[in-house]
């Protein structure tokens, strides 16, 4: 997990910084974008991970009513893509990915720098509701008949089912592979297909439309958040003070409700 660092106190410090840097100059609005009271402002778009969907819209909520006059805008889409769209200049401030090898990506493209370690997700099986096709075990994927879906391999939702299908030597041909990991398990939720591969914490997220079916811990995979605020962020106060806001109790607590383990 090369460039991970937990260096909250770090951002912490750069935010204040930038709040004391902003207080001796006049108070009108900059690229920083910190309010002449010393507390950031504006507004920053996140480019995050689809399975950061519910959590991060909750987090973006909870931290522009803490910020009175901020504006948080996400963007959610596979990590792969998302990393692939900054490193070509898509307008972003803060990224957070569902693996260490997209962020390595965007750092190696010097979009961002050191990013820091935030949730840590790991795999189940989703199925529908009734359970049509009686998928209770990995094995039961590989059996004629049962339609299973997958996210797309570049994407980390994908690669990590592949990890997960070679543990467990189970054989099978998707009927289907998505984009992300929301598309994936929409199949399911749609009954387009019998069983998919998709992170614990969507499976949780989907509530009654589908049923989780726990992959034992020697077979399973899991896969690390690290989140960073971009070098080109265009307001780079504001994106220091998110991100700190997700490393903070209150978004490790907001991710823990929606079934992130901690990194």
């Amino acid at each position: 997990m090369n460039g991970i660092r937990a260096n909250l106190s770090g951002v912490l410090l750069g935010v204040a910084a930038l709040a004391l840097v902003a207080c001796g100059s006049s108070g009108s609005s900059t690229s920083t974008s910190v309010s002449a009271g010393g507390s950031p402002s504006g507004s920053i778009t996140v480019f995050a991970a689809a399975s950061l969907t519910e959590s991060f819209t909750a987090i973006g909520s909870a931290f522009q009513a803490a910020n009175p006059g901020t504006k948080v805008r996400f963007s959610f889409g596979a990590s792969s893509a998302l990393a692939q769209q900054i490193t070509s200049g898509a307008p972003a401030d803060v990224f957070a990915s569902a693996s260490p090898e997209n962020m390595q990506q965007v750092t190696d493209g010097k979009a961002a720098n050191d990013s820091t370690a935030f949730a840590r997700n790991v795999l189940e099986i989703a199925v529908p509701r009734g359970n049509p096709a009686s998928v209770n075990a990995l094995a039961d994927l590989g059996k004629p008949g049962v339609k299973v879906v997958l996210c797309q391999p570049q994407v980390p939702c994908g690669a990590l089912a592949q990890t997960v299908l070679g543990k467990a030597e189970v054989t099978l041909q998707p009927v289907s592979l998505e984009a992300d990991v929301k598309s994936t398990l929409a199949k399911v939720q749609l009954g387009e297909a019998d069983a998919a591969l998709v992170y614990v914490t969507d499976v949780a997220a989907a509530g009654a439309e589908v049923k989780g079916i726990e992959i034992p811990a020697d077979v399973n995979a899991a896969t690390t958040y690290p989140i960073v605020a971009l070098t080109n962020a265009r307001n780079t106060g504001l994106a220091q003070a998110f991100v700190a806001y997700v490393l903070s109790s209150a978004g490790q607590s907001e991710l823990a409700k929606a079934g992130f383990e901690a990194p």
